[in-house]
């Protein structure tokens, strides 16, 4: 089983939405983690600005802006998860050094860079995970782009196991649905790309129109 999910799927899973670019190119964070046991990178393209996707990013986190993914499946596990489908003032300064607690027991999450429309990266405190997130304008949007780089040193040979058939296709299903969430948040919220707007007004302006979707489908 291990063997076949390997040679059939744990690419496509790992590397949903990347390009073999996207994939091999160094992110802010990768620094933080130089030899992961895993690294999983997954991106979307987003018809706005960088600047108009940041505010549903730095909000992001229990308690907060929530995770714009399944909340019934986050909150089964305690994570206190409220995807919020609007940006939250009170969450958009975020700074290094910050700490979010993922859930009332698991490990606090630092933020370990903050550069505005441009990256965001969380570091467990307990050193095992690194989950970086980048803007890359290009000629459709932006791309956003999510990596996580884990280490399962700390695991048993039947763990490591478990964590590949398991964990791995889960963080899948739950990313993906978090990528598809920000995006469909943000282009119901941003203009179009070249209309003239200042950056955090526009990506909470109520009356702009939904953009024409991406090469992606849900």
């Amino acid at each position: 089983m291990i063997a076949g999910y390997r040679l059939l799927g744990r690419e496509r899973c790992l590397h949903w939405g990347a390009s073999t670019t996207e994939v091999q190119r160094g992110m802010p964070g990768d620094e933080l983690m130089p030899q992961p046991d895993l690294v999983a990178t997954r991106a979307i393209t987003i018809s706005a600005a960088p600047e108009q996707i940041w505010p549903w990013l730095v909000q992001i986190g229990p308690g907060r802006g929530g995770a714009y993914t399944y909340d019934w499946v986050e909150n089964l596990l305690g994570l206190d998860m409220h995807s919020a489908d609007t940006i939250l003032p009170q969450y958009q300064n975020l700074s290094v050094g910050e700490s979010l607690p993922l859930s009332p027991s698991g490990p606090q999450m630092r933020v370990a860079v903050c550069d505005r429309a441009s990256a965001l990266v969380f570091a467990s405190e307990d050193g095992n995970w690194v989950w970086a997130f980048g803007l890359y304008p290009d000629r459709a949007g932006t791309r956003l782009v999510s990596r996580n780089r884990i280490t399962t040193a700390n695991r048993s040979l039947m763990g490591r196991w478990a964590y590949q058939l398991l964990m791995e296709p889960a963080s899948l299903v739950m990313e993906r649905k978090m990528l598809y969430g920000i995006k469909q948040r943000v282009e119901n919220h941003a203009h179009p790309i070249g209309e003239t707007s200042a950056p955090d007004s526009a990506a909470t302006e109520p009356g702009a129109g939904l953009l024409a979707p991406s090469v992606e489908q849900p």
